[in-house]
């Protein structure tokens, strides 16, 4: 049983944090197999892109309240919000409370991590508002349990991740690119999708690797050419707007496109940002949505303002 500590006055007084929390793609995601504790092996690149949601989080004197602008969105321990708010809450011994709102952009379900870099904002917002310094490596150790690709949204930039997909090595992120970002309004379960990898599949991550030999080149085309994704195939069956989408990019001038993670958003490189927004015009419908975004080097979790009152 832990015993909470109560925060100071001060601590508590209606200190005010909002922050964007950034989307990613996999630009690579090789599923390698089926390991002895039921999770998959995979090898993957994960890229931070400007496509964000937005969190405000305010202190409160001891409990967790949250909303969203999204109805659909659940606001109990189904959030990753709520859950991570609640786990730093446990770990960190404080009798500290916050109030979070939040704003979505990310769609949910999406192979977008809306909801990982969601969870990733509140353990880094709230270890700032309530004063706790816990340095990255002790929030990443939270992270890992709330999903594979939290602890990811804690640094963001681009990066090599393997194992189950939380062993983390930095790639120079130097070199951005244009992409143009697909998604069918439709959201899918990362485990319903693992969950139809057959038994037995066994594959070696040669396409990860030819991703980060592209990365290095600098060159969009190249990186385009190497995008790679082995869970397509089981994701398009089901919903086939995800081949549908890639024909799309395509057709409009992309250079390469892939499905991001489980599915089902597509998203594609474009020559330039300008470019990237021509190829959004051309392939924008009533039933997707689209958006023209850059990738970028820096943190996925950046404040937008802080206050004191």
């Amino acid at each position: 049983m832990v015993a909470f500590t109560a925060l100071s006055k001060r601590a508590v007084r209606r200190r005010c944090l909002t922050l964007q929390a950034s989307a990613k793609v996999n630009l690579a995601l090789e599923v390698l197999g089926k390991r002895s504790d039921g999770y998959h092996e995979i090898a993957t690149v994960m890229q931070a892109v400007d496509l964000c949601d937005r969190l405000t989080l305010e202190t409160a004197p001891s409990a967790i309240t949250f909303e969203a602008d999204d109805p659909a969105l659940p606001t109990d321990e189904h959030n990753l919000v709520v859950r991570a708010a609640r786990l730093l809450q446990q770990a960190c011994g404080l009798a500290a409370g916050a109030r979070i709102q939040l704003s979505k952009r990310i769609p949910v379900a999406a192979g977008l991590g809306g909801g990982s870099s969601d969870a990733a904002a509140t353990l880094w917002g709230l270890n700032r508002l309530w004063g706790l310094r816990w340095p990255q490596k002790r929030l990443a150790e939270l992270a890992i349990t709330l999903g594979m690709d939290v602890p990811f949204f804690l640094s963001g930039g681009r990066a090599l991740g393997t194992g189950r997909g939380e062993r983390l090595k930095r790639l120079p992120a130097a070199g951005g690119y244009a992409l143009v970002i697909v998604n069918p309004r439709v959201a899918l379960s990362t485990r319903e999708v693992y969950e139809r990898v057959p038994a037995g599949w066994r594959a070696e991550p040669v396409g990860t690797r030819r991703l980060v030999e592209a990365l290095r080149t600098r060159n969009a085309a190249r990186v385009a050419a190497a995008l790679t994704n082995n869970l397509e195939g089981l994701v398009m069956p089901t919903v086939p707007a995800v081949g549908r989408m890639k024909s799309a990019l395509l057709a409009a001038g992309a250079l390469g496109a892939a499905m991001s993670g489980s599915g089902p958003t597509v998203f594609g490189i474009a020559r330039s940002f300008d470019h990237a927004r021509q190829i959004r015009r051309r392939v924008n419908r009533t039933d997707w949505g689209c958006w023209a975004v850059r990738t970028h080097s820096g943190p996925a979790i950046r404040v937008v303002r802080t206050r004191s009152r």
